[in-house]
């Protein structure tokens, strides 16, 4: 699985530490890759650029896997992404003007399950700047690990 990793200023401090304890700290399969798409610095920035950059990454990612002709299948993304700002609200906000892009904004690990199980969310958006670091871990640790439901929920998922 490909993971890409974005954020602007306001969760860059955040994004650093995500990096810094990857993947051992999370729990989560070493095979998992990541890729940090920016910004490198705590210099201001605009954040639809980094929600852009994680999005397309996904989207080309998508395009080029073999389609599957099963309707729960269809949903089966090899790339995830996660996006940090200030509140996660513009990251979310500009993410999910993509077609292909279920962007969740969310604050806790009951969330995130929620967002996975149920949405098949495939970008999980963090509030940098109200999140402590042991709170995101966890949200990012069950976002890469909480399989989608499927079943009654891939045809409202269908819907959107």
């Amino acid at each position: 699985m490909k993971v890409y990793i974005g954020s602007d200023h306001g969760g860059f401090e955040l994004k650093q530490e995500l990096l810094k304890l990857w993947p051992s700290m999370l729990n989560i399969p070493t095979q998992t890759n990541l890729s940090d798409v920016g910004c490198f610095t705590n210099s201001s920035t605009d954040y639809p650029d980094l929600a852009e950059n994680v999005c397309t990454r996904i989207i080309n990612d998508y395009m080029s896997q073999p389609k599957i002709i099963a309707s729960e299948d269809a949903f089966a993304y090899n790339s995830l992404g996660i996006l940090v700002c200030g509140s996660g609200q513009g990251m979310a906000m500009k993410a999910n003007k993509y077609a292909q892009i279920r962007a969740a904004l969310c604050w806790s690990p009951e969330i995130t399950a929620l967002a996975r199980e149920h949405n098949n969310a495939n970008i999980l958006c963090l509030p940098g700047r109200f999140l402590n670091s042991s709170v995101a871990i966890e949200m990012v640790r069950v976002f890469l690990t909480t399989p989608f439901a499927k079943g009654r929920h891939a045809l409202r998922v269908e819907k959107i």
